[in-house]
């Protein structure tokens, strides 16, 4: 059976391949292709222990059974006006997540949540700073498993507006190259009360950075580098 595989961030460098489409054997399970890939490529097997496997869009055990036209990702850990979105989900309760290339509006995001009867709209905005532990950065770069992140964003998103019970929360992503000063993520969350929304904004940029599928690339004046992250314990690697 044939099957379609990504690669993101710098598990891409060390295969070469942004996507492969291999055939492997009926039954055979998702370890079976990490295991074909690791062959050719050793860095994959010293990584394994938090690199992640996605199957068709979903955080998957190693032992999940792959079908034919499934699709395979392989996913480093995580690093996190009229802008035009290439992925959205907007709820009928108002959620509102996105990703896009463009400039991120941080206050029309705000405005687009607020209800009448919330008290406070707490905007978290991150932002491309201009050096990393003293080494200037030029600018940083994002990109991500778009199908899988804006799917996940949905999910946090809506699990933190009934855990802090907050009325409305948004996320917008960026990606593509981000200038010095420039915003690459905004969470917002919307509530009658300040903690609530305070705290929901919190949680949300937290899981949001170690659960979406989103890498960094920072470039300096004598070099680049990936954004080494950590996946959230609760997302199995793809060997422990």
């Amino acid at each position: 059976m044939r099957i379609r595989v990504l690669f993101f961030g710098v598990l891409r460098d060390i295969v070469g391949l942004r996507e492969d489409s291999i055939e492997i054997p009926d039954g055979s399970r998702l370890e079976s292709v990490f295991e074909h890939y690791a062959r050719h490529f050793p860095r994959l097997r010293e990584m394994s222990a938090s690199l992640v496997l996605a199957l068709n869009q979903s955080f998957s055990e190693p032992s999940a059974p792959v079908s034919e036209g499934d699709e395979v990702a392989f996913l480093p850990p995580v690093s996190g006006g009229s802008a035009q979105f290439t992925q959205v989900i907007e709820d009928p309760a108002g959620h509102f997540f996105a990703i896009t290339r463009d400039p991120i509006d941080s206050l029309g995001l705000a405005h687009r949540l607020q209800r009448g009867e919330d008290g406070a709209v707490v905007t978290f905005e991150g932002i491309a700073r201009n050096n990393t532990k003293g080494r200037p950065t030029r600018y940083l770069e994002y990109e991500c498993y778009e199908a899988m992140a804006i799917k996940m964003m949905a999910q946090i998103g809506c699990e933190i507006a009934g855990a802090f019970q907050v009325g409305r929360v948004g996320m917008i992503h960026r990606l593509g190259r981000i200038e010095i000063g420039e915003a690459s993520v905004v969470v917002v969350a919307a509530a009658p009360h300040r903690k609530p929304a305070f705290d929901a904004a919190l949680e949300g940029i937290n899981r949001l950075k170690k659960l979406v599928p989103i890498w960094k690339k920072e470039y300096f004046a004598d070099g680049e580098v990936w954004v080494d992250g950590e996946w959230d314990d609760s997302v199995t690697k793809a060997r422990s």
